[in-house]
């Protein structure tokens, strides 16, 4: 599937449906996106894109800083409460990926609490889970499908 508006400089987000700037950091959350997806079968209709943190519904008790987020994914009936909670919350950079960024991305997970996180740029993508015991997030090479993290929530 080609992302590219023949406008150049423009990709097609399909969560949003909207067509947005081709930035650097752009070009990587609509990679990342894509492979979610069409290759890993995350139900786009579960998808949030540049969600500000104190737009979440699950956040109202906590309010969080004025940030925005780069993807999340919900799940449904994950969670005793929310019939919608946060499964797999993802941070996309420019950049080589560094501890500021690890450090960002656990910081925004402080607030969301997702199952799992994420952390993507040109070159890598890193998954993670919070290890209870160690009190340390671990992270692993990639991302797995929409039905392995389900099946890790929901055994």
């Amino acid at each position: 599937m080609d992302l590219f508006s023949p406008n150049k400089g423009q990709l097609f987000d399909e969560v949003r449906q909207l067509w947005v700037t081709a930035t650097p950091e752009e070009q990587v959350r609509q990679r990342v996106l894509n492979k979610m997806i069409h290759r890993l079968s995350f139900p786009k209709d579960l998808l949030v894109v540049e969600k500000e943190l104190k737009t979440l519904p699950h956040l109202s008790v906590c309010p969080p800083p004025n940030r925005r987020l780069d993807i999340l994914c919900y799940a449904k009936d994950i969670h005793p409460v929310h019939p919608l909670y946060p499964l797999l919350l993802i941070e996309c950079k420019e950049q080589k990926l560094d501890e500021q960024a690890i450090e960002q991305l656990t910081g925004y997970n402080a607030y969301v609490q997702a199952c799992f996180i994420a952390v993507a740029s040109r070159e890598e993508e890193r998954f993670g889970y919070l290890d209870k015991d160690k009190m340390k997030y671990i992270f692993h090479p990639g991302l797995p499908s929409y039905k392995d993290l389900i099946r890790w929530v929901k055994p």
